[in-house]
């Protein structure tokens, strides 16, 4: 089958635009959608996306531009107190509204290519691996005393790689399912879910207490805002000193944790 023909001409209506844009089996993705996104971003986003239908600019452009918008989110941490906090919290949630609307550009212009995921892959990667760092920098209060406030630095390199770790193992399952000469999975729950065990039972408890969850980069800049809301009354940078340490060892264990759901999983079985 080729590729669809590009289309030319702009929605007539943002209800047109839903409906070529925002299909069903885009918004009933388990994993590809964030709960911002279900939330309310889709309710917002045809309407920045029936602006850029309005510009030159391509899907991609679009993409280009989250992803500089993710790069703003982690820079806006760098300044102190909770200023920075507050912008970051507020250009995390940009960030996901044109991750909303670049998919929504491909859609409607039928561009949808492998450049496109490959540059929001990019941004997303890229982005959560700042933002931790970014935090690092907030908790070491620079300008850096050596060598104590490296701890703190050090603690958020441990973070950023734990973080991508996690990310990736996804990616890796497509990888590995293609090489395998295996057809890709569903986005649904059954073909993730653990096959039954302890496995299977911890994840159930995880839905309850869902830490794994933190490390998006919505999530994180919440929990980083909020850190520095409480260090209003409590001091910086000690607030932001705490989090790291108490997200460290939840992303390791959340990465773990990930790491053996795959492997109980249908995911990598032939």
């Amino acid at each position: 089958m080729g590729q669809a023909t590009p289309r030319q001409e702009r929605p007539s209506s943002i209800a047109e635009l839903r409906a070529v844009a925002q299909p069903p089996e885009v918004r009933s993705r388990r994993n590809a959608e964030h709960w911002t996104a279900s939330l309310y971003l889709r309710d917002l986003s045809p309407y920045l996306t029936w602006m850029l239908l309005k510009t030159r600019i391509s899907a991609n452009g679009v993409t280009g531009l989250m992803i500089l918008v993710g790069w703003s989110t982690a820079a806006a941490l760098l300044i102190p107190g909770i200023w920075g906090a507050a912008l970051a919290l507020l250009l995390g949630q940009l960030q996901m509204l044109v991750d909303c609307s670049d998919g929504e550009v491909a859609r409607w212009r039928r561009t949808s290519s492998p450049a496109g995921v490959f540059l929001d892959k990019v941004g997303h990667y890229s982005t959560e691996a700042l933002i931790p760092l970014a935090l690092g920098i907030r908790a070491a209060a620079y300008p850096f005393e050596a060598p104590a406030d490296f701890l703190w630095t050090t603690l958020a390199g441990l973070l950023a790689l734990f973080i991508v770790l996690n990310k990736a193992l996804n990616d890796m399952v497509h990888v590995a399912r293609a090489n395998a000469g295996l057809p890709k999975l569903a986005d649904t729950h059954g073909e993730s879910a653990p096959r039954g065990g302890l496995i299977a039972a911890l994840r159930k408890v995880a839905r309850f207490v869902p830490f794994h969850r933190l490390y998006h980069s919505v999530e994180l800049t919440m929990l980083i805002f909020a850190a520095a809301l409480i260090g209003l009354f409590t001091g910086q940078p000690e607030t932001d000193r705490v989090l790291l340490i108490v997200l460290v060892p939840l992303s390791l264990l959340a990465l773990v944790g990930h790491f053996l759901a795959i492997m109980a999983s249908k995911r990598v079985r032939s």
